[in-house]
């Protein structure tokens, strides 16, 4: 009955978007895109120069070599390899968030796609990933939201990457709080051991490259949590593919 409605209401928002002028939802014009192009490039950014593999900006020291790594990284690695993010998190960004996860704003989903898939282009990586998996959703949250945002922004860059979805191989094995609402220290505690591989796939995993898709990356507790999992099921390589990177851990 949920998946019915769900797919109901998504119909409506569909056609309200065909028959209501749109506009940009930062600045407000008449604009045929969820964000004009102005907006795009002027809050559409990052730092100039970023870890490889958190995504954290570094000093850029002029060198003419790549990858770069920070020094948390080389102190102690996460499990993931490599992080591609398109913008960095703060305000209008954030709005943008928000509005996809909060507010049922499924038409930020394609925008977030598209705009890692532009950053994926500029980045200094090697080959793709061979399959995509969304960072899932509790069962509980999943019923009250009534959609995984990492799932809707996975669907239309696995279309524009040509890369496999499978929204089904990574799930929840328990429910826990939203990382945004703890401390820092609390949030690793909270995803221990959060996460399964579903026993029917475990032995598709085995040596795969895999890229994990979310929209936003704090401290990276879930993506490393994620990974670490995925690795102990064979995984060769992680990389994730975040819409946002916030600045502060």
């Amino acid at each position: 009955m949920l998946s019915v409605l769900h797919q109901w209401s998504q119909s409506v928002r569909v056609v309200a978007a065909t028959l209501l002028p749109s506009s940009c939802a930062l600045c407000g014009i008449s604009n045929d895109d969820s964000v004009c192009a102005s907006c795009r490039t002027q809050f559409f950014v990052r730092q100039p120069c970023n870890c490889v593999q958190c995504a954290m900006p570094i000093a850029d020291l002029g060198l003419d070599y790549a990858p770069l790594r920070c020094g948390a990284c080389l102190d102690q690695a996460p499990a993931y390899d490599a992080t591609i993010a398109a913008v960095d998190y703060g305000a209008p960004v954030d709005q943008l968030v928000v509005a996809l996860k909060f507010g049922s704003r499924l038409a930020m989903a394609p925008l977030f796609a598209k705009t890692m898939r532009d950053a994926l282009l500029h980045a200094p990586m090697g080959n793709l990933p061979d399959v995509l998996l969304p960072v899932p959703l509790g069962a509980g949250r999943l019923q009250r939201r009534g959609f995984n945002q990492a799932q809707e922004i996975a669907k239309p860059l696995s279309r524009a990457l040509g890369i496999p979805l499978q929204a089904r191989w990574l799930k929840r094995s328990r429910d826990t709080h939203a990382q945004s609402s703890l401390h820092p220290d609390e949030r690793k505690k909270n995803v221990r051991n959060a996460f399964m591989v579903a026993p029917e796939h475990i032995d598709h995993l085995q040596d795969l490259h895999v890229g994990l898709v979310d929209d936003v990356m704090t401290t990276g507790e879930t993506l490393h949590e994620i990974a670490t999992t995925l690795k102990q099921h064979g995984v060769a390589r992680v990389t994730n593919f975040v819409f946002a990177r916030t600045l502060l851990k």
